[in-house]
């Protein structure tokens, strides 16, 4: 006998063949957080004003609505694109993109308003409009990202192709003239006319997706071990050509552009994905092993990394000597002393926004843009800039956990630790804890290499976010909300 029930009210028994209620995707946290840093950015924006001249800027609300505009046209985009994403990864990079643009106008104000100082050549009283637009075109590539990439695992197809492209942006500027490409010492930049490009940027993306699709048929082999020494399962001497490749490949680029940076940046994503890959301590022994030695060998080899390393050992006995183009063994640490005498002089609280003298740094805009917090805002500012930074690795790692994919798993893994990575990097530098490099600040620095690339990262995260988040399609068996039940 069969007995057909109907049944409804708060108190009715669950359908077991009812659809299961589908998780939230949590886009009301995105927008909440967004109005949050939108708020805090322009706190920030008028703080500085009020600092350098003692009224509300001139530009707060023109900026502040374009700025606004700007992330919600992205976090949009995301709703109809990704609504599964993390919440929290667009208000993290819109509050560091905001941030940077606060401190590009306190320091191209410099010397012009009530508070008197140097001011900077590279800077004109277009610079701030010219970051917002810089931020509006990396917005847009964000968007792009999102738009032209639908499942990550895509990516994978074009893994040599990427890799080619990548040596390829890494190898254009050692390759052009001097005139074309080097700034500050480092061959490192594309400039043509007016326009200028730093191609490394966009580079470190492409090589990030072909790693990971390398390293995802290769990682069986890879995995396998050699000799135990000292309780390590070493790999195979035949298994070693790929690190010895990307090696050699690091060393290039430090002899041929002297970056430092560039060089610890692509050789420590190397190393850092074909440990996820394989989960064998052995390869990050052996990576931070060979980088060492070829970092001691170049630093003797080239007069230009000798230099910094010169600069990094001794800081303060430099820091009055000033090179010249032509001067090629000078060692100068005026930059990194200047920087150092900053942020001590910001102490724990800092001098507040627009009341110190940030601008006595060289490349306070871009470089050494860290100083620059770390002097007004002082060691609490600076430690909560660097927590986002955390927090934005962290919600990247949680992506590569939660995908099911390897490749995106590995992909998402990567692009964390390479953003990470740049960081400490460029804060370990301007710090004194590593050698100086010309790596940028990640959404802060000036210029719109830096901003295109970075935005684009966070576009591939939130994308990988998205499938690793979204839930799996269900079918909806609940008409009429009627239960069959089946009695004998």
């Amino acid at each position: 006998m069969t007995a057909v029930a109907t049944h409804s009210g708060a108190g009715a028994a669950a359908d077991p063949a009812a659809a299961a209620p589908m998780p939230r995707g949590r886009r009301s946290t995105e927008l909440l957080m967004l109005v949050f840093a939108v708020g805090v950015v322009l706190a920030a924006y008028a703080s500085a004003g009020l600092g350098l001249n003692g009224k509300l800027p001139a530009g707060l609300v023109e900026y502040g609505a374009a700025f606004a505009v700007l992330v919600f046209v992205a976090h949009i985009a995301v709703r109809r694109l990704a609504p599964w994403a993390d919440p929290l990864m667009l208000p993290l990079a819109a509050l560091l993109n905001g941030l940077g643009i606060v401190m590009i106008y306190r320091l191209q104000e410099a010397g012009r308003g009530g508070n008197p100082g140097n001011v900077i050549t590279t800077m004109n009283t277009s610079t701030t409009l010219y970051q917002v637009v810089y931020s509006a075109a990396g917005i847009a590539a964000f968007i792009a990202v999102l738009v032209v990439i639908k499942e990550p695992r895509i990516l994978q197809r074009y893994t040599y192709t990427l890799g080619a492209l990548g040596l390829v942006l890494l190898a254009i500027p050692a390759v052009l003239p001097d005139s074309l490409s080097v700034v500050n010492g480092a061959k490192v930049w594309i400039r043509i006319g007016g326009f200028s490009i730093q191609p490394g940027e966009f580079a470190k993306l492409a090589l990030a997706i072909f790693f990971a699709g390398y390293l995802v048929a290769k990682r069986d082999v890879l995995a396998l071990a050699g000799r135990r020494v000292l309780g390590i399962d070493l790999p195979r001497a035949r298994d070693l050509g790929p690190v010895l490749i990307a090696w050699g490949a690091s060393l290039l680029i430090l002899i041929f552009e002297t970056d430092i940076g560039t060089s610890a940046l692509f050789f420590g994503l190397f190393v850092a994905m074909i440990y996820i890959a394989t989960q064998r301590t052995s390869w990050l022994l052996i990576g931070v092993g060979l980088f060492a030695a070829g970092t001691y060998a170049a630093s003797k080899l080239s007069s230009h990394v000798g230099a910094r390393f010169t600069a990094w050992l001794h800081p303060l006995t430099h820091a009055n000597v000033f090179c010249t183009a032509a001067q090629v063994h000078c060692v100068s640490s005026y930059q990194l002393a200047q920087g150092l005498y900053g942020m001590g002089f910001g102490g724990i609280l800092g001098t507040g926004l627009g009341h110190g003298q940030p601008y006595v740094t060289p490349l306070a805009q871009s470089d050494f843009i860290i100083t620059a917090f770390g002097e007004e805002l002082g060691l609490t500012g600076l430690m909560a800039i660097l927590l986002i930074f955390g927090l934005l690795v962290q919600r990247g790692l949680r992506a590569a956990i939660g995908v099911r994919d390897p490749f995106s798993k590995l992909l998402a893994g990567g692009l964390a630790f390479v953003l990470a990575l740049q960081v400490f990097v460029i804060v370990g530098g301007v710090t004194g804890l590593i050698p100086l490099t010309g790596v940028t600040t990640p959404f802060m620095s000036q210029g719109g290499s830096s901003l295109l690339a970075s935005w684009a990262m966070i576009g591939l995260l939130m994308r990988i976010s998205d499938t690793a988040r979204r839930p799996a399609p269900q079918s909806i068996q609940d008409e009429g909300m009627t239960q069959i039940v089946r009695a004998r």
